[in-house]
């Protein structure tokens, strides 16, 4: 069995993968109607078309494994992506969340009948048994490459919450389960929603179509506040307890850099051209987390192989100043991508994405839900059977997040290829309830 503790620095094979092509749904060349002359001037770069629906076509039943907050509301926003669309069967480790799912999903018009609803270990199998063509996979994410892999065996489309996992060698298996559903011509979304935003669609499009130049530089802030906890009740066990509490457990939850800030790091990654890092230096520690063994505070810089650093730094704990910026520093300019602005180099503002007020006429810049589109590109993608599947990037995002976890909790440098070939394996490999001789809330002490 491994705890959360063990093989740190332990490796596996070093493994090479091409990246993904761009997605094989239908493509725009995005822009706003009134283009500016240097603007005009850019490269043309192909973006993702936003659509308002997905389009008509056979019905699509869907299940649901994983009922907490963001599971049932993925399981909303499929049913809002178009026409034709059940929630047929859900699914979770406890019995009172398949009952608050229910109730909801019942006031958006779904019924779910007694045999359709499943709790327990095994009831992702049985969800994904009971005829379903998509399967929603929103457990915390030390699941996902157990559930995934089930779901790809029994050959169903598939929508993943990020991340994909917690550690390099899940990390490994959803590269290779990926490239198992790419080879059935099956369907696979990430719930990277910034891939789906207007606004960093046509922020992307003018960055790389050079309106920065060449980047030499990024750094990502995200101050916010602390993550929820759960107490432990009377009659929970070890393990209860560490499920109902699992944003503060490393095994489950991955550590705030792997689950929360691995937005940016995605969308970082995506503006740099899926270029990964070569070393991650970073630290971090808790200053007021009172469970678990999770940091609350994290800095991290990426070394990338042309010399571009990349500072990443968060930061969950209330009563603090909350910052959410994204920046990207280049040759003719710099960009706030995650609040669509680009400035030119002495400050002034070169371009900002037109939010339109909820009371303008002309509302075409409007960005739509995300959450939403992620599913609408999916069913579209199922419905016109041309395949999509972005596990790779999603994959490889991951471990770059927990690439600088690792540095942080070891106090040393990481390279790339250490933590793509590392043995690293976090959690039980047989989970269940009980108390557990390796339970602790002890968090890591670099340099030990």
């Amino acid at each position: 069995m491994n705890n959360n503790g063990s093989n740190r620095r332990s490796f596996l094979k070093t493994s090479t993968f091409g990246l993904l092509g761009t997605m094989s749904i239908p493509a725009i060349v995005g822009g706003c109607s009134s283009a500016t002359s240097k603007e005009e001037s850019l490269k043309d770069v192909e973006l993702i078309e936003i659509f308002s629906r997905a389009i008509d076509g056979k019905p699509l039943k869907a299940g649901l494994v994983g009922c907490g907050g963001r599971g049932t509301g993925s399981a909303l926003n499929f049913l809002d992506a178009g026409n034709d669309l059940q929630l047929t069967a859900i699914a979770d480790i406890f019995q009172d969340k398949v009952d608050a799912t229910r109730h909801i999903l019942k006031e958006k018009g779904q019924q779910l009948t007694d045999e359709n609803c499943f709790a327990g270990f095994d009831a992702y199998q049985k969800v994904i048994d009971s005829g379903v063509d998509v399967v929603l996979l929103c457990t915390p994410p030390a699941f996902r490459a157990l559930h995934f892999e089930y779901a790809i065996q029994k050959r169903k489309h598939c929508f993943i919450e990020k991340p994909c996992a917690v550690d390099p060698v899940n990390v490994r298996k959803m590269l290779m389960l990926g490239k198992q559903a790419e080879q059935q011509n099956l369907s696979v979304v990430s719930g990277f929603t910034r891939h789906w935003r207007k606004d960093c669609l046509e922020t992307y499009r003018r960055v790389a179509g050079g309106m920065i130049g060449e980047i030499v530089s990024a750094h990502i802030v995200y101050f916010r506040g602390a993550m929820w906890v759960r107490k432990r009740e009377k009659g929970w066990d070890d393990m209860e307890y560490m499920l109902r509490n699992w944003v503060n457990f490393n095994w489950l939850f991955g550590d705030i850099i792997v689950d929360d800030i691995i937005h940016f790091i995605d969308m970082l990654s995506w503006f740099m051209g899926w270029k990964r890092p070569v070393r991650a230096e970073g630290n971090g520690g808790r200053h007021r987390a009172m469970t678990g063994d999770t940091y609350d505070f994290f800095n991290v810089e990426y070394i990338f192989e042309n010399g571009i650093r990349a500072h990443c730094t968060e930061r969950t704990i209330n009563g603090c100043d909350n910052v959410m910026d994204v920046m990207l520093y280049g040759t003719k300019g710099y960009a706030n991508i995650e609040n669509g602005v680009i400035y030119h180099l002495d400050g002034s503002v070169a371009w900002k994405y037109p939010y339109p007020k909820p009371d303008d006429a002309d509302q075409s810049m409007k960005v739509p839900d995300p959450f939403v589109q992620e599913h609408i590109h999916l069913i579209n993608s199922i419905r016109l059977n041309r395949p999509m599947n972005d596990v790779e990037q999603h994959a490889l995002s991951t471990l770059m997040a927990i690439m600088g976890r690792e540095s942080a909790y070891t106090g040393k440098n990481i390279t790339w290829d250490q933590i793509m070939s590392s043995e690293q394996k976090l959690g039980p490999e047989i989970i269940q309830f009980g108390n557990v001789s390796w339970f602790k809330e002890e968090i890591p002490v670099p340099g030990t």
